[in-house]
């Protein structure tokens, strides 16, 4: 009789915000560097295309863990929704602004697809929040921009970093918010037999 190995779980993503997340779980796992283009595709609905991208970062990573025995990849992407609008990362100071200038005194949609691939089989969640913002003038907006945390990050705030005190209310997954909503996460380990503490 073949000996099934055991999972050896790696996380698909250059985020440290992810692995923190990850490790809360009391899990053992390796950082894949996955760079992909993210783009979202003409008339893409915002949940289609968190979904595509976290798809296509655990089947990446599979791809180069491919000769592990047990090999389980986490993917996941994070994006931010307002008025149909799908708010990437900010690609330099005035991107930044205007995303908060939008975002400021309005409630807005967070997305996180969470996807966990094997050879073969593959699974996915979506998490879905509502943050809403308090007002900002643009004093508070520029001080913001120069501390650099926007960048790297949806809709060009951090939940757990400054932006924090511009939230009015959340409603759904703080993780989720963050990068890694934990519940669908830890669901989806334990639907492929991986126990987290």
């Amino acid at each position: 009789m073949t000996a099934i190995p055991a999972p050896h779980l790696f996380l698909a993503s250059r985020s440290p915000r992810r692995a923190a997340l990850l490790a809360q779980l009391g899990l053992r796992f390796d950082v894949l560097d996955v760079d992909l283009a993210e783009v979202p595709g003409p008339h893409e609905a915002a949940a289609d295309y968190v979904r595509r991208l976290a798809r296509e970062k655990a089947g990446a990573g599979l791809l180069q863990v491919a000769a592990v025995p047990g090999a389980l990849v986490l993917g996941s992407d994070t994006e931010v929704e307002l008025d149909g609008c799908v708010f990437g990362k900010p690609e330099d100071p005035e991107q930044a602004a205007a995303m908060l200038r939008r975002l400021a005194g309005r409630r807005h949609r967070v997305l996180t697809a969470v996807c966990l691939v094997s050879a073969g089989r593959e699974a996915e969640a979506l998490s879905v929040s509502e943050v809403s913002f308090a007002a900002l003038d643009e004093a508070r907006i520029a001080a913001y921009v120069a501390t650099g945390e926007p960048f790297g990050k949806a809709g060009g705030y951090a939940l757990q970093g400054r932006a924090g005190a511009f939230v009015e209310h959340l409603s759904g997954s703080c993780s989720g918010v963050i990068g890694l909503p934990l519940h669908e996460t830890w669901s989806l380990l334990a639907g492929f037999g991986v126990a987290p503490a």
